[in-house]
């Protein structure tokens, strides 16, 4: 019905292969920054366990990721794959989930930047910003300094994806690759300058935290991988995506589990845990400032390095959630009123500024608490948590009620099972990714106040909003719009250029028919 015949123009395909890489790793590498020490702060000396198990998690949900936005080339991401495999209303779900995620993207990473910029403030002005709080009312040791710099980096993101300044392909591939080098740079000259084994030891075997804090620092851990939206948002600007999207997601996974891992072994053998705890802001740049030999050039480094891709990732919040609204706008999730163009920059501006200062909300809310960064970073674990188990149900769904999609590259680790006189592969990973999945949510609601009383708040606000716009339009709340979803993958897989699978496609279709006037 209605989505897929008033979508007329479409993104253009000219993403390559090192493009669509460092489109995910500009999101996605940038999460270590701001992910060391909160984690530390509560996993202590347990912290590289807490980041190997949310690894283990994320590389499920890397899979799960890149075998979705292979089959479905779409921007959209979680949202569009949750609408195919599981209908209206829990695609719905997943979209307002993702929506508090980008909300939280834009306030947790332009906070995260503002502490990598305060890293040069006691060498310029002899003041650390961390003890410039004030006490408000009943709210204490609030710092309106680092508040004020998050709002106006905020500000400026406003103002330039209003204007249509948007970050280039080009400038991704610049600064993801001169991340890697400083991040493998960090982490070789630490394991051979700097690291002692015995620290490691010591801190383990004598800064081990209780069950409860471990369950909430590896709950934060999940933060140092979130951003695969990145990866299927970007199929449907990508060329060839079947071929391309499983060959760049599978090496962004695995690159990026190797960095978070190798920097939480690495730090626990180069500095106690409180410090990098206590350098909440940017303890990726105190880290690389006690290596010898080098921490003199690569602290200032790597902080100028951290506030730079922190503030693309706060930026990639920006515009992923213009392109997510308008996704869900064209399902009739939301109303149409929020891809209204300006008219003079030609720029959904009204997406940009609600949900803009929807962050700037949380952002000021989260300095009020006793830990902003802590404060974002489980609201964000949340949002991350409930999409990533819905992506999951819906994979699992599509192998059965979508069996004809032609599927370059697959989950491993499958049963085969008959279903309707059909052959299915069930993704047994699929399931232990989802298992993995709802016990760090479990973890969140268990351990987070916050976050198991704003998150779900979030979500229950959203489904009145859907509920209101979709009763006032005579449309179904709880049920789904018909849609011709064949129709819709011809389309999709003819835009992106795949005739080889688009014939497999009418080929498997025209069995399926065949069978069925038979057994007519």
């Amino acid at each position: 019905m209605g989505a897929m015949e008033e979508t007329k123009l479409e993104l253009r395909r000219d993403v390559s292969v090192w493009g669509s890489f460092m489109w995910g790793y500009a999101d996605v590498g940038a999460d270590i920054y701001a992910a060391l020490g909160l984690v530390m702060l509560w996993a202590k000396g347990a912290s590289v366990l807490a980041f190997a198990l949310a690894g283990l998690v994320y590389i499920m949900i890397g899979l799960a990721y890149t075998e979705l936005a292979a089959t479905y080339p779409v921007a959209g991401g979680g949202q569009y794959f949750t609408l195919r495999g599981l209908g209206d209303f829990w695609g719905f779900v997943a979209g307002s989930a993702l929506l508090l995620d980008y909300t939280i993207d834009i306030a947790l990473f332009s906070a995260a930047s503002a502490g990598y910029i305060n890293f040069f403030v006691p060498y310029l002005f002899n003041v650390d910003v961390k003890d410039l709080t004030v006490s408000l009312g009943p709210f204490h040791q609030v710092n309106l300094v680092w508040m004020a710099e998050s709002l106006l980096l905020v500000a400026f993101l406003i103002w330039l994806n209003i204007r249509g300044i948007r970050e280039s392909s080009l400038l991704n591939e610049i600064l993801g690759a001169i991340d890697i080098l400083t991040e493998s740079s960090i982490i070789v000259f630490g394991f051979l300058f700097a690291w002692k084994p015995e620290l490691l030891a010591y801190q383990w075997h004598t800064q081990f935290p209780t069950l409860k804090e471990f369950m909430y620092g590896s709950s934060l851990a999940i933060i140092s991988f979130v951003g695969l939206e990145s990866i299927s948002q970007a199929a449907q600007e990508t060329k060839r995506p079947a071929t391309i999207v499983p060959r760049t997601s599978v090496t962004l996974i695995f690159t990026v589990f190797i960095f978070a891992t190798a920097f939480s072994t690495m730090s626990l053998g180069v500095l106690p845990w409180q410090e990098l705890a206590e350098a909440i802001g940017d303890p990726v740049a105190r880290l690389a400032h006690a290596i010898p030999f080098i921490g003199v050039i690569a602290g200032p480094f790597a902080a100028l390095l951290g506030a730079t891709i922190l503030l693309i990732s706060a930026n990639s919040g920006v515009m992923s959630a213009s392109r997510l609204t308008y996704s869900m706008s064209q399902f009739h999730f939301i109303p149409e009123w929020f891809n209204a163009v300006h008219p003079r920059f030609r720029t959904p501006y009204r997406t940009i500024l609600v949900f803009s200062l929807i962050g700037v909300v949380q952002l000021i809310l989260s300095f009020l608490t006793p830990n902003a960064m802590d404060t974002l970073g489980n609201m964000y674990a949340f949002g991350a948590t409930t999409g990533y188990i819905l992506v999951f149900i819906a994979l699992i769904k599509l192998r059965f009620s979508d069996p004809y999609s032609p599927r370059p590259y697959k989950v491993p680790f499958n049963i085969k099972v008959r279903y309707h006189n059909r052959i299915v592969e069930f993704p047994i990973l699929g399931v232990l990714g989802m298992l993995g999945v709802s016990l760090i949510l479990f973890e969140v609601i268990l351990t987070h106040a916050i976050g198991r009383i704003a998150g779900p708040a979030w979500v229950v606000l959203s489904f009145l909003f859907y509920a209101w716009y979709r009763r006032k339009h005579g449309l179904p709340i709880l049920g789904s719009i018909p849609r011709d979803w064949e129709a819709e993958q011809m389309r999709v897989l003819e835009s992106a250029e795949e005739y080889e699978l688009l014939e497999r496609y009418k080929l498997a279709l025209r069995e399926r028919r065949k069978k069925e006037v038979a057994q007519a």
